[in-house]
């Protein structure tokens, strides 16, 4: 049996991945939860109750458990790299860190995983709070990629989408189209990386459990798309005008709403052998079936 633990793996791509894990029963899975989150695994995973970000509770948790694939898709700062990688020392032949497109800075070429390197970036300790988004992903991969003791592979996503997204960042745009309200978009012309729920479920389970490489990936559905096409989409849905201004109230913005492209290249994963969906093939029908749920 293959011996696995998800922290973060009660809801969203975290839920997907528990499920696609699942499907094969070589997999005894193992789920670290506060117990707030309920799940629909009943028997077919173990739980240990621990807060990740207390550092005791968490080892004590673990505690002397071996595991084949670590999974970690809530690690957000330095100091909580620093703990795990200390806690799971000698206790995981491999670690998948989630990361974010959100390391890299905007631009208008595809982003490649050599743009931000993590082996030689400067370590500055401190917890999420004293870091921007951007800064804490960054310093979380510097502490695994230099101090880890056990390999680790990184998985830089962009935004994710989903009819399960608890953050309704695609819901938001429907409704404020069907609401007939306005969103701000500094830039609609600008192109941007999506990949869906179950593809980052997917690509999480390829890398850890079907590889054996380290480093940082890109993953995200092939292709673009600028934001004035999302919007276009939800108006055909919808039959009805998006407003679109560039500058509006804070609960107007759109989470979209980025300045600049800012989109990658996944050629590194694409020649490893793994296959993306096509964004343009499956963001159309996730904008109808969501649209569908306000009818």
């Amino acid at each position: 049996m293959r011996k696995i633990l998800i922290l973060g793996g009660t809801r969203f791509f975290g839920k997907r991945l528990v499920e696609r894990l699942l499907q094969d029963s070589v997999n005894d899975v193992t789920i670290l939860t506060r117990g707030e989150t309920s799940d629909s695994f009943g028997d077919h995973v173990h739980r240990i109750h621990a807060d990740r970000f207390q550092a005791n509770e968490l080892a004590q948790a673990v505690g002397d458990t071996l595991w084949d694939v670590v999974f970690d898709n809530i690690c957000y700062s330095p100091d909580e790299a620093d703990q795990a990688r200390r806690i799971f020392d000698g206790k995981t032949e491999r670690y998948i860190l989630t990361s974010s497109l959100s390391v890299y800075d905007f631009s208008e070429e595809a982003l490649t995983e050599d743009i931000f390197d993590p082996e030689t970036y400067p370590i500055r300790h401190g917890g999420r709070n004293d870091f921007t988004y951007q800064e804490g992903k960054r310093q979380a991969e510097a502490v695994f990629m230099q101090q880890a003791s056990f390999p680790v592979a990184t998985v830089r996503f962009p935004i994710v989408l989903g009819i399960d997204d608890y953050t309704r960042r695609l819901h938001f745009h429907i409704e404020h189209v069907r609401n007939e309200l306005p969103i701000g978009i500094p830039n609609p012309e600008a192109h941007i990386s999506f990949i869906r729920s179950d593809e980052a479920a997917d690509f999480l389970y390829w890398l850890g459990c079907s590889s054996t490489m380290t480093g940082p990936f890109n993953a995200c559905s092939d292709g673009t798309v600028r934001i004035k096409d999302i919007l276009t989409m939800i108006e055909e849905e919808t039959e009805k005008h998006a407003i679109i201004q560039k500058q509006t109230a804070d609960e107007h913005m759109s989470p979209f709403g980025i300045e600049q492209s800012w989109f990658m290249d996944t050629t590194k994963a694409r020649s490893a052998g793994y296959k993306f969906l096509n964004l343009k093939n499956w963001l159309p029908e996730q904008v109808s079936s969501l649209n569908k749920t306000y009818e």
